[in-house]
């Protein structure tokens, strides 16, 4: 049996020390300047930059981003007094492998995706932005 996909991963699993958020933005399609659309959902992909927590992760593995799809920008947790970003974790993770030859040599690369953002500890995320109540 082949492997289609993205593979399901734990949140912990891929950040055992736990993970950061800087921010997040709308991925565009560098050709068409539109939304990029998630190929399963059809719905708009939005880049979270985030810190790997580990002590030991250094370059590249360090800052990752983390695709998310939602109809809306997923809302990050609220900020932590006293730490400088905010704690984060991720919903429904799965990682892709991709081969990067980008470099010098290729490489195995990995392209991380979620279904929604929470705060450490959470019972239910956020998958987009909370929508008002109706009075």
């Amino acid at each position: 049996m082949a492997i289609q996909g993205a593979l399901p991963v734990a949140f912990g699993a891929v950040f055992p020390h736990g993970a950061f958020a800087l921010g997040v933005e709308a991925i565009t399609d560098f050709e068409t300047k539109r939304p990029q659309m998630d190929k399963d959902s059809g719905l708009p992909l939005w880049a979270v930059d985030v810190i790997d927590a580990d002590p030991e992760a250094r370059g590249k593995a360090k800052s990752v981003k983390v695709k998310v799809a939602a109809e809306v920008c997923p809302t990050l947790p609220d900020e932590v007094p006293g730490l400088p970003f905010r704690p984060i974790e991720f919903e429904s993770m799965a990682v892709m492998p991709y081969v990067d030859d980008n470099g010098r040599r290729p490489r195995v690369a990995y392209s991380l995706r979620a279904r929604g953002v929470k705060a450490p500890g959470a019972a239910g995320g956020r998958r987009a932005a909370p929508a008002k109540e109706a009075a």
